[in-house]
C-alpha cells in the first residue's frame, strides 16, 4: 500500500490538469468502454447514468479535481466518502480495482495518443493506486461496521415486499422485510438502499432508492416515483407485487441527519426528493420532538404530492414542526390553505422570511433545477457550507456542473 505519493508524481499529475479539463470526458468514456467489455465488471454499474452521459461527466470532474488537488487531498475528503459509500452499495470489491486501473491507463493512451508518455502513465498509475488504497480501506471499514451491527449483513440480502402502497399518482411505497426473518440495520435517516433487479430487459439492474422511514429494526420503506423511461421504477411499479423478492445491500450514503444539536432544522424537498426528508422528519418527531423543525416541500399539485397527510400528522403530534407546501401548477380543485400553503416555487427569499435562516441546518433533496437554485442560493445568501447538506438523485458532480 502506497503511503505517500512521490514529488515527481504529484508534479506530473498536477501538470496534466489543463489537459484533463479539455479531454477528461473523452477519457472517462473511453475508460468505461474498455471496462464494459468484461460483462462481470459491466454488471456492477448503473447503466442509466452511463446512457445519459451523466456518470462519465461526473467522473471526469472527479478526476480533474484529483489532479488539481493532488497536493492537498484533504479538500477531497467528502468526495472520497461519497465514492466509498457508492462502491459498498454496488458491492464493488477490492479485486475490481485492477480492471479500472488498466482501463484508465488504456483510455489515456486512446485519447491522448503519444502525449500519454511513459512518465505520465507511470505517474497516473501511482496516483490511481494511491487513491484506490484509500478507498479500499474506507470501504472495508464500512462493510465491517455493517456486518457487526445488529441486523447487519454484507453483500446482497433478499427482502419480501410486504406491502405496496400508492402514495400519489406517480409515487408508490414498498415495505420490505428480510426473507430470513431477521432484524435490519438501523440506518441513518437520509441514507439509501442499493437494489439488484432482474427485469425483463436487463439482468442485474442496479438502482439506489432512499429509505423513506425512520429506523425501526424490522423493515425498510422506499417510496419510488415512476419515471416512464426509468427501467427500475417501471419494474417496481408495474411488475413487482406484494410477496415478491428483491435484493439489496446494506444502507449507505453520506447524506443523513447529523447528531442533533440545538440548531433548528429545515428540511427542503422537491418532488420525490421528499423521501429522505420524511425519514428525517419521522426520526426527529420520535427522538427529538423538542427540536424546531421546518418541513418545506415543493410539488406540482395535489395529484402528484405524496405523503401529505402523513407529514401533516407528524407535525400535528409534535408542535415544534412546521410544514409549508408549495404547488407550482395547482389544479382547479387545489385550494390555498387546504391542499397547500403557497403558489409557486420554493425560493431563498421565502426561506429568509419564514425560517430561522441565520441559525438553521438546511437539508435538501429534489430535482436538478430545484437543487441548483437552492444550493447555490443558500450559499449566495450567506449560509455557511457546514449548514448546507444535500442529496441529488444522480451523480453529484452533474448537479453542480454549469
Amino acid at each position: 500500500m502506497t503511503t505517500q505519493l512521490s514529488e515527481k508524481t504529484i508534479a506530473i499529475v498536477k501538470a496534466t490538469a489543463p489537459v484533463l479539463a479539455v479531454h477528461g470526458e473523452a477519457i472517462t468514456k473511453a475508460m468505461y468502454a474498455r471496462l464494459f467489455q468484461d460483462e462481470a465488471i459491466a454488471s456492477l454499474f448503473n447503466h442509466a447514468n452511463q446512457a445519459s452521459g451523466a456518470q462519465p461527466k461526473a467522473l471526469a470532474g472527479a478526476v480533474l479535481a484529483y489532479a488539481q488537488n493532488i497536493d492537498n487531498l484533504g479538500v477531497l475528503g467528502g468526495a472520497v466518502e461519497r465514492m466509498a459509500q457508492k462502491h459498498v452499495g454496488y458491492h464493488i470489491l477490492p479485486e475490481h480495482y485492477a480492471a479500472v486501473a488498466t482501463a484508465l491507463l488504456g483510455a489515456l493512451v486512446d485519447v491522448l495518443g503519444e502525449a500519454a508518455n511513459e512518465d505520465i502513465l507511470a505517474a497516473w498509475g501511482e496516483a490511481y493506486w494511491f487513491l484506490a488504497d484509500i478507498l479500499k480501506g474506507r470501504e472495508a471499514a464500512i462493510r465491517e461496521a455493517a456486518a457487526a451491527a445488529t441486523g447487519g449483513w454484507v453483500g446482497w440480502r433478499a427482502f419480501v415486499v410486504e406491502k405496496k402502497i400508492r402514495e400519489s399518482k406517480v409515487i408508490t411505497s414498498f415495505i420490505l422485510r428480510p426473507r430470513d426473518g431477521g432484524p435490519v440495520i438501523a440506518h441513518r435517516p437520509g441514507q439509501y438502499l442499493t437494489f439488484r433487479f432482474d427485469t425483463p430487459s436487463e439482468k442485474g439492474l442496479k438502482r439506489n432508492y432512499s429509505i423513506s422511514a425512520a429506523p425501526n429494526g424490522e423493515t425498510y420503506r422506499i417510496s419510488v416515483k415512476r419515471e416512464d423511461e426509468g427501467h427500475g421504477s417501471v419494474f417496481l411499479h408495474d411488475v413487482v407485487a406484494e410477496g415478491d423478492i428483491v435484493e439489496a445491500t446494506p444502507p449507505a450514503g453520506d447524506f443523513h441527519l447529523a447528531p442533533m444539536s440545538d440548531r433548528p432544522v429545515v428540511l427542503l424537498s422537491g418532488g420525490v426528493g421528499l423521501t429522505p426528508m420524511v425519514a428525517m422528519l419521522e426520526a426527529i418527531a420520535k427522538d427529538h420532538p423538542e427540536l424546531e423543525t421546518h418541513f418545506v416541500h415543493g410539488a406540482i399539485n395535489s395529484r402528484v404530492h405524496a405523503m401529505a397527510h402523513h407529514v401533516r400528522g407528524l407535525a400535528a403530534e409534535h408542535g415544534r414542526t412546521r410544514v409549508a407546501t408549495f404547488y407550482s401548477e395547482p389544479l382547479p380543485s387545489d385550494a390555498l390553505g387546504v391542499t397547500h400553503d403557497v403558489d409557486g416555487m420554493v425560493d431563498v427569499d421565502w426561506l429568509k422570511a419564514n425560517t430561522p435562516f441565520d441559525t438553521a441546518d438546511f437539508y435538501l433533496c429534489g430535482p436538478r433545477p430545484f437543487m441548483r437554485a437552492l444550493v447555490s442560493g443558500l450559499a449566495a445568501a450567506g449560509v455557511s457550507p457546514d449548514r448546507i447538506k444535500y442529496e441529488f438523485f444522480g451523480p453529484t458532480d452533474e448537479l453542480l456542473a454549469a
